[in-house]
């Protein structure tokens, strides 16, 4: 009689975590790139989350919610990669009209719609205090950041039809990014997401 077959944990393990990494991969590189302009830093990001997640399965009993725990690393490298960078200075990126546009957005990770009670909850906290935060700002960062941010409108052309320069406004723009920024970061970490 032959001794039944075993498997060894380890190589059970192994195919999950490749089956995991080619089931999410698409899904968690793309949620990267949309956030880290560079794509070298995106993907040092993505292994970065993915070797995390390695040494994570292996090393404690399987993660329940994969993906969602994969998508908050991410989120969190992707905060400590922007935190380490320091800002640029306003001056060098005045004059690039275009590219510069990039460089004042406020990139706002909400919660889906559908991903349960909890993220509706978070959700509608983050979009509270993004307002709270905006009716903060001053008349001009307000008017500048909802023309460009939420209606998507150019600086050439806010600039053509307010008859301000493009530095003033880029540099209204900043500022309201800067607080936005600030009021936000402190309801993240409150939400712990």
């Amino acid at each position: 009689m032959e001794p039944p077959l075993t498997t060894n944990p380890m190589i059970e393990r192994d195919r999950d975590i490749t089956a995991i990494f080619l089931r999410e991969r698409t899904k968690l590189g793309n949620f990267i790139r949309r956030r880290v302009r560079d794509p070298g830093d995106a993907e040092d990001i993505f292994q970065d989350v993915f070797y995390e997640f390695v040494q994570a399965y292996r090393l404690l009993e399987p993660i329940e919610q994969v993906s969602a725990w994969l998508f908050r690393v991410a989120r969190n490298r992707i905060i400590d990669r922007f935190r380490k960078k320091k800002e640029q200075p306003l001056g060098e990126t005045i004059g690039h009209t275009d590219d510069s546009e990039g460089e004042y957005r406020l990139d706002i990770d909400l919660p889906a719609t559908d991903a349960g009670p909890e993220a509706a909850y978070a959700r509608s906290i983050l979009l509270e205090a993004l307002q709270e935060a905006l009716d903060e700002l001053p008349t001009a960062q307000r008017e500048i950041f909802i023309a460009h941010e939420l209606e998507g409108r150019s600086f050439k052309e806010l600039a053509s039809e307010s008859g301000l320069s493009m530095n003033t406004l880029l540099a209204r723009k900043r500022y309201a990014v800067l607080h936005l920024r600030v009021c936000l970061n402190a309801v993240y970490d409150e939400l712990d997401i």
